[in-house]
């Protein structure tokens, strides 16, 4: 595996690296603000029934004689009275104002705009028996995201990483523009769902390009600075929310910058690793010139030849010929055991990762505020995964994120109720782990899996991913059985998931496999090392046996 030693021939982690990786993860900002944009454009206003169209609400009290009370004496949000009930209310503002008879809200709502000038709940009344579709248009998108790893994943593998990259942009522009001009629900669902599935292949391509043209010693650097982004653009989302509280122009305001992102990726330089393991030896030789350069090391890249790559890459070229199905994740033994394992660790990392920021809304704190808390959680979480990563290796840190995470979880589920802050403390601890579980997950999958076959593994996981999350919301039911259940169950998959990381080879130092043969090597080496080191302690062992018996 001579590629590592190319890149760093052709100027290593040098200007043209620095320039790739930076235009290549400045989309994925506002990647984060639409993974959690529904937060704001579907937030739900206080909301109380519409009188009838005559009633005069001018008038003091004539409102307050259609809304019956709740035990608050707050006005009930789906209920009104069939006719006025003027008169005294109740001195103690806890029962219904009046024993009138109630109806649904037949002729809509009011709703309270001091927060939340237009959201989709309020403009469609996705309130009271139609509060179930707020939740629909995300899951729709989460299925989007779904749907966009399992597809672009493969795509990316048989096309290129640059070339579904510039397809991304382009669907992720068109699709989240429409959203904002959407005329009704069912086609704002319709392009959320499509922004999901281009979303998917943006955050799954961008690791991938970004990866494979880093060398060794970097590549740790560059999965940290990805997660970093991420966590930037939640505080940046709560700013620009802020600012605009309308739902169609904060939707319109994360989505036209993809048209820019869509006009500077056609000058990205395609991965002369997937090149390469494709057997296009001549697309991988020009690749590595122009890089050589832009770096600045012209005459390096000028004694690069055919003839050289064909020593160097030999055999990558016999053995990367054809690209790998998605099917040799299951019939080849080595890529079924990191498949297996794998998707272990990405759904166990997302679906405590979601059941835990549910648990999270219970702040008492403005929704901008909370944003900003869950995007602060993750900023040392990540400095310290980063330095596990990189000192003690990725199989640790991927055992040590997740265990921490999952005992956080089930500690909180034996905290009563009434120790807020202990809970809160907790819960804040095990959503910093887990997104340093995110960020090593992304680099370990990525170091795993074989060129020829990385993002259909990443796109399989990212898919395992998503299933997670769509399956967090339904264990949340449990809370009828027991309230702490679904914390119980929350904990307990990720401290399960995490003995999953015994079974997978550490990646710390070594070069990335680009052929379904090296994963083989690899595992043999492995094998053979631990044979070698048997029989080495097997003379260690009869000699200090013979010293006892002298």
């Amino acid at each position: 595996m001579a590629f590592n030693d190319l890149l760093l021939q052709v100027g290593g982690a040098g200007r043209f690296q620095q320039i790739q990786v930076t235009l290549v993860v400045l989309p994925l900002l506002l990647m984060a603000s639409h993974n959690t944009l529904q937060n704001f454009t579907a937030a739900v206003p206080t909301h109380h029934c519409r009188p009838p169209a005559d009633t005069n609400l001018s008038k003091d009290g004539e409102l307050d004689a259609w809304l019956p009370r709740d035990r608050q004496g707050r006005p009930e949000s789906c209920l009104r009275f069939t006719s006025p009930q003027r008169g005294l209310p109740f001195p103690n503002g806890t029962e219904t104002n009046g024993t009138g008879a109630t109806e649904p809200c037949t002729h809509g709502w009011i709703y309270d705009n001091s927060t939340f000038p237009s959201t989709i709940v309020m403009e469609w009344d996705l309130v009271c028996s139609r509060r179930a579709l707020r939740q629909l248009a995300q899951s729709l998108y989460m299925v989007g995201v779904l749907l966009g790893a399992m597809i672009f994943g493969h795509l990316a593998d048989r096309l290129g990483r640059r070339k579904v990259l510039i397809l991304n942009y382009l669907q992720t522009a068109v699709s989240g523009t429409c959203t904002a001009f959407a005329p009704s629900f069912p086609v704002y669902c319709a392009f959320r769902l499509l922004s999901g599935m281009s979303l998917a292949g943006i955050s799954l391509n961008c690791m991938t390009l970004n990866v494979e043209w880093m060398p060794i010693h970097t590549r740790a650097c560059v999965g940290t600075l990805i997660g970093y982004v991420y966590s930037l653009g939640q505080f940046l989302l709560a700013g620009v929310a802020y600012a605009v509280p309308h739902w169609r122009y904060l939707q319109l305001l994360v989505s036209v910058p993809f048209f820019a992102f869509f006009i500077y990726s056609w000058f990205f330089i395609e991965s002369a690793r997937w090149y390469s393991s494709s057997g296009r030896l001549d697309l991988t030789l020009k690749a590595l010139q122009r890089v050589a350069w832009i770096n600045g090391k012209r005459e390096e890249g000028a004694s690069l030849s055919m003839e050289v790559l064909r020593a160097s890459l030999q055999k990558e070229l016999t053995l990367g010929k054809g690209q790998a199905s998605a099917m040799e994740l299951l019939r080849c033994p080595a890529l079924r055991r990191l498949f297996l394992c794998l998707s272990m660790l990405w759904f166990a990392t997302s679906f405590a990762y979601y059941g835990l920021v549910m648990d999270l809304q219970g702040f008492g704190v403005s929704i901008y505020l909370i944003q900003v808390i869950f995007g602060a959680v993750d900023l040392p979480a990540k400095l310290v995964g980063f330095l596990v990563i990189n000192s003690m290796g990725r199989r640790p840190a991927q055992m040590a994120s997740l265990l921490l995470a999952g005992i956080c979880i089930l500690i909180n589920g034996v905290v009563p109720q009434d120790q807020s802050i202990v809970r809160t403390s907790l819960a804040v601890l095990g959503k910093g782990c887990l997104a340093a579980s995110f960020n090593c997950i992304f680099l370990y999958t990525g170091e795993l899996y074989p060129t020829v076959i990385r993002q259909t593994g990443l796109g399989m996981g990212s898919t395992l991913a998503r299933v997670g999350s769509i399956v967090s919301p339904l264990v949340s039911m449990a809370a009828e059985i027991y309230p702490s259940v679904p914390l119980f169950i929350y904990g307990a998959v990720p401290v399960a998931a995490s003995a999953a990381t015994v079974f997978l080879p550490e990646t710390l130092g070594q070069p990335l496999p680009d052929t379904v043969q090296d994963v083989e090597n690899r595992r043999r080496g492995k094998r053979r090392q631990q044979r070698q080191e048997r029989k080495q302690m097997v003379p260690l062992q009869a000699s200090a046996q013979a010293k006892d018996g002298l």
